[in-house]
């Protein structure tokens, strides 16, 4: 059985939410090392998801779905990724979107 190998993607939802959370902490909050240290954060927690995309426990979402959504946490923030077949040995864990904690997922996921 060959070893599954997956491609990394991202959304535009999930750069604008990304940037919208990055912006306030460096402008309302005025704190640009926090606003870095996330985004380091958030960099390395998804790369180090990618090599096993799959070898977690899908999000039990209120809506069907035709993939199931993951969940990264990092420090306040839920990052939600979903795993797309992509031929005989390859997928694609896409990122969705980066919401903060406090935020009713259920209305954005």
């Amino acid at each position: 059985m060959a070893e599954i190998t997956y491609t990394l993607r991202y959304l535009p939802m999930f750069y604008d939410d990304f940037e919208e959370r990055i912006m306030y902490i460096t402008e309302v909050l005025h704190n640009k090392t926090a606003a870095n240290e996330l985004v380091d954060a958030v960099e390395n927690a998804i790369l180090q998801r990618l090599p096993n995309a799959e070898s977690f426990e899908p999000y039990h979402s209120r809506k069907e779905r035709k993939y199931p959504y993951y969940r990264i946490y990092v420090k306040n923030y839920t990052i939600y990724y979903v795993v797309i077949p992509n031929g005989d040995a390859t997928k694609i864990m896409e990122v969705r979107r980066i919401l903060h904690n406090l935020q009713d997922r259920d209305k954005y996921i």
